[in-house]
């Protein structure tokens, strides 16, 4: 058996049925093989950034390892900001790239490198197969070690000649492997006396609640409820955790310690749920954490547990199980008068969503006339021609409140982003939730600046025939990067009234309907709010992509 149907017969042992690549000449094995595979789907890119990009999201939506074959070392450095939102994603990905023959290796052929070098700061593991009796073994330890918690990406350099050896060990599948094991009884008894020891006991969120699946996210709902917990979910995240319609959910959290402290001001207890827990963008003195709050957290992986913050107490367990327990323990534990303390806090809570729900209505009534449109007006139509079991992709940073103002997300299924605040992640991460969710309409919604980091991603949507609506919110600025000059300035106590430098994007236009033709993607592009619905209502009808450029407002 040649090393190349070793890794072929790997991926079919491991239930792989799509590759995300950019073909080159060291992949060739890989290419060569996959007529015999017609049970292997190859998804083609134009760029390898966008490959890893599809796969992150992929690996997210579908609940499977998704497998990633680069060319070389360029190809590998154009992928590595996307490696490095998966591996801030957490998602499992065995990505891989062909390596020049090693025979070779000491002439520095052209595109050589020293791969494993260069993908691992960004992987949990990095390695390359020196041999063909290597590659199996590599292979079966490299899918474990993608899902081991945290799960994250992985790279294996494949060699063109090693993938041409000849070797008698074979193809090694992934066994029965059960890592989310049961919490420690003592710990969540610990955690739950906490929690009724609570006047005002707030949860953090984090995606591996959405990963863990819908028993998870419902045990958490019960728990919320009995405690008449506040729930937010991070800044930055690739997944809601909990049903953004409840009444308990608030929001997100800041991006310094003083933004988180401020929005769980008041709570005495803390509960941290499967996440990092916190990603800053600036630093700021002090704890995120409330003074006097006793904190606590859970985790599936022993890594992120007390990380980054002391607990009072903290268990390691699955999701799923641990939240059931926990909720079990605190019902049995909760009195008659701490119940109607719980009732109490779910009703205020339910108040107050009602009156920010008002607000938001005054809000977009008051910005409903402005031209160009508004952000919150073109939320609202973006809202209501979108069908209602549409997937949402996001990357619309700026526009991100508005968003979770005009939509409501009820499942971990319903809703991907990109983690680590690389941009890009929309258009690419789109293809792959397509490619795993074909049952569903997908809605991919990004600023004109993001989506120029990945606008391939385009072409691969009419290529493979993926129905995403592609919603382009043209503000012709880096508008971010002006807010987060302005917080620079504020913070370093710079007074400056310099104009912001090189973040606008005129001179000329970016073109998205133009360009979305060149790749064969039909546009409409859209300046009178009043057609925006109409238009997406279209664009999902014809079951084709379509991109929507919408001309929106910029910084005021």
């Amino acid at each position: 058996m040649r090393g190349r149907q070793v890794l072929m017969e790997t991926l079919r042992a491991h239930g792989v049925d799509r590759i995300f690549g950019n073909p080159g000449t060291t992949e060739s094995p890989l290419l060569d093989s996959l007529a015999d595979y017609p049970g292997i789907e190859y998804i083609v890119h134009l760029h390898e950034g966008v490959a890893a990009g599809a796969a992150n999201f992929y690996a997210q939506a579908s609940g499977r390892t998704a497998f990633v074959n680069l060319h070389v070392a360029p190809g590998l450095g154009n992928a590595l900001g996307m490696i490095y939102g998966a591996l801030k994603n957490g998602s499992p990905m065995v990505v891989t790239a062909g390596q020049q023959d090693t025979r070779a290796r000491l002439r520095d052929p052209v595109l050589g490198h020293d791969l494993v070098a260069m993908a691992a700061p960004v992987t949990k593991w990095s390695v390359q197969a020196e041999r063909a009796d290597e590659l199996a073994p590599i292979l079966r330890r490299a899918f474990k070690i993608a899902n081991d918690g945290p799960p994250g990406p992985v790279f294996v350099g494949l060699p063109i000649d090693v993938m041409e050896q000849e070797t008698a060990i074979g193809p090694q599948g992934p066994g029965a492997l059960w890592r989310a094991g049961p919490p420690d009884p003592a710990g969540l008894a610990a955690i739950a006396q906490l929690a009724l020891g609570a006047s005002k006991p707030v949860l953090v969120a984090g995606d591996d609640i959405a990963r863990a699946g819908p028993a998870a996210q419902a045990a958490l709902v019960s728990l919320v409820e009995r405690l008449g917990a506040e729930v937010w979910f991070e800044g930055l995240r690739g997944r809601n955790a909990f049903p953004t319609a409840h009444a308990a959910w608030r929001g997100t959290l800041g991006f310094d310690a003083p933004g988180v402290a401020r929005n769980l001001a008041g709570a005495d207890f803390v509960l941290l749920l499967g996440g990092p827990f916190f990603e800053e963008v600036w630093y700021a003195a002090g704890s995120p954490l409330p003074p006097g709050a006793k904190v606590a957290q859970i985790e599936e992986g022993a890594p992120r547990l007390a990380y980054n913050f002391a607990l009072d107490a903290g268990v390691r367990g699955g999701l799923a199980a641990s939240l059931a327990a926990l909720d079990a323990a605190v019902a049995a534990g909760q009195s008659g008068t701490a119940r109607a303390a719980a009732a109490d806090r779910m009703a205020s809570l339910a108040a107050r969503r009602a009156a920010d729900a008002e607000t938001q209505r005054e809000r977009v009534k008051k910005a409903w006339t402005r031209s160009p449109t508004s952000m919150a007006r073109a939320l609202a139509e973006v809202r209501r021609g979108t069908p209602s079991n549409a997937i949402v992709v996001d990357e619309t940073i700026t526009a991100n409140l508005d968003l979770f103002r005009s939509f409501d997300f009820a499942d971990g299924g319903d809703y991907f982003s990109g983690r680590g605040g690389g941009i890009g992640q929309g258009l690419a991460g789109a293809l792959g939730v397509a490619v795993a969710r074909p049952d569903r309409p997908v809605l991919c919604v990004s600023g004109d600046g993001s989506a120029m980091y990945s606008i391939q991603a385009l072409w691969t949507a009419a290529h493979h025939g993926l129905a995403i609506v592609f919603v382009i919110l043209a503000n012709r600025e880096y508008r971010v990067l002006k807010h987060n000059i302005d917080a620079y300035r504020q913070r370093f106590e710079i007074k400056s009234n310099q104009p912001y430098a090189h973040m606008d994007l005129a001179g000329p236009a970016l073109g998205f309907v133009e360009l979305a033709a060149g790749m064969g993607v039909a546009g409409t592009r859209v300046s009178d709010p009043d057609k925006l619905a109409p238009a997406l209502a279209a664009a999902f009808a014809s079951g084709k992509p379509h991109l929507i450029e919408v001309e929106i407002e910029g910084k005021r």
